[in-house]
């Protein structure tokens, strides 16, 4: 560890940090251009043989931009897509970035430092900072934006410029130190351990887009909810969501392990994915399936659902739009079993049926869930954590589907339950 690294771990001030050199290179979880292709004809695509532990360079900071120590990071399914080179290699948007002007050209490196997720400490502020200082406690949201794009004031995420942070830039949050615009940055809750506040950034923002934002399937109270893989990371946070919003959840699980941490989220009814004959990635017929589950949920609810919580893709796409009520929404944020969807269009046009496309979560977003973190309304995900070092093992849990809730990282952190500076209890914070 360098001797910024070290003052940051020991809580040294602000003027210390500033007057600390940077080291010239750092420990980040990282792929190698030269392991593309490397999966060619292999039909389990196991990450921990792409996931490299190991020093890159330490770039150039653009004016906009800040460098966090980060004390703690998380695990994504976009690192999962990324260490598989699937649906291309992560290496290509970096190259298509890199075009862009001196400051993107930064990205298109042979090498590619992964993570959505991160919350750490401020050491260094581009020359166009105004609104954070070194020494500063943040997470890092995953929505990278163009500021000067037109449409991003209208909504972050609908600037042509918009990326995923980690995934199609490079000095993502899975390293001791991570490179952000601050237009991710937002204050880390004090009630919150670093590897707390670092699990909740890409899923609960998503999540609550696609849920509660007025640019998502905007539920409201009694809202019948069904929530595919109630007890992963995006859906540990939109239970909570439909549970604090007065409504009925509904998930999907893989096991009774699952099942018990979904109802412990707050999902009211849990079906095991086995009982209604979904097994395995491949797609079931949506008709067959969908009647069971939707026999399911009327038996426990009185009436099918509201809003369909879909990120699982092929496996179950068909089967949601064939559920969801007349008049109902699919919303979708993802497609980990697959892109490419079949479903049968009568059920969605002639029964009135929305499909809504959803992605991260504009900074407004993310600072709105942010508080409901702050005030302790919801929960952090975190089941697990694990160092850095074994960063590749705890993606593999999530390539496998054999984790619950969010799997954390510790960076710099010397161990979990770290870095909580505010013990005041969240009923006090909410009054």
């Amino acid at each position: 560890m360098d001797v910024l690294a070290e003052a940051v771990v020991a809580g040294a001030p602000a003027a210390e940090l500033e007057r600390l050199p940077l080291p010239a290179h750092f420990t980040a979880a990282h792929l190698r251009a030269e392991d593309v292709g490397g999966f060619t004809g292999v039909a389990d695509k196991d990450v921990r043989k792409t996931i490299h532990i190991g020093s890159v360079p330490m770039p150039e900071l653009a004016p906009n931009e800040v460098l966090v120590a980060v004390m703690a990071s998380g695990i994504n399914y976009n690192t999962v897509w990324s260490a598989m080179f699937e649906p291309i290699p992560t290496f290509t948007f970096l190259r298509r970035f890199g075009r862009e002007d001196r400051w993107a050209a930064r990205h298109d490196q042979s090498f590619h430092v992964l993570g959505s997720d991160a919350a750490g400490v401020v050491v260094r502020t581009g020359s166009g900072v105004r609104r954070w200082r070194v020494g500063d406690h943040v997470v890092v949201g995953p929505t990278y934006v163009d500021e000067e794009e037109p449409a991003t004031h209208a909504d972050g995420m609908l600037g042509t410029g918009q990326l995923a942070w980690g995934f199609e830039t490079n000095y993502g949050g899975l390293a001791h130190y991570c490179v952000a615009r601050t237009s991710q940055l937002l204050p880390k809750a004090g009630r919150l351990s670093w590897e707390e506040a670092a699990s909740n950034t890409l899923c609960a923002g998503t999540a609550y887009r696609m849920l509660v934002s007025d640019r998502g399937a905007r539920m409201t109270q009694g809202d019948i909810v069904l929530i595919w893989g109630a007890a992963g990371g995006l859906g540990a946070y939109a239970v909570q969501l439909v549970r604090n919003g007065g409504g009925i959840a509904v998930g999907v699980v893989s096991s009774e392990a699952k099942a018990e941490y979904a109802r412990e989220l707050g999902c009211q009814l849990v079906i095991n994915r086995e009982e209604i004959g979904l097994t395995g990635s491949e797609p079931a017929d949506p008709a067959t399936v969908g009647k069971q589950l939707g026999k399911r949920i009327r038996a426990a609810t009185g009436e099918d659902p509201h809003i369909v919580f879909e990120h699982v893709g092929r496996a179950t796409f068909g089967v949601s739009v064939f559920v969801v009520r007349r008049g109902g929404a699919v919303v979708t944020c993802g497609s980990s079993t697959g892109y490419l969807h079949e479903f049968d269009n009568r059920y969605l046009w002639m029964r009135l049926k929305r499909v809504i496309g959803s992605h991260g979560a504009n900074l407004h977003e993310q600072a709105a869930v942010n508080r409901l973190l702050t005030l302790g309304h919801i929960a952090p995900a975190l089941t697990a954590t694990y160092p850095l070092s074994d960063t590749a093992e705890a993606a593999r849990l999530v390539q496998n589907n054999a984790h619950m809730g969010k799997i954390g990282v510790l960076s710099l952190a010397p161990g979990p339950g770290l870095g909580i500076t505010d013990t005041e209890p969240p009923e006090a914070l909410s009054a």
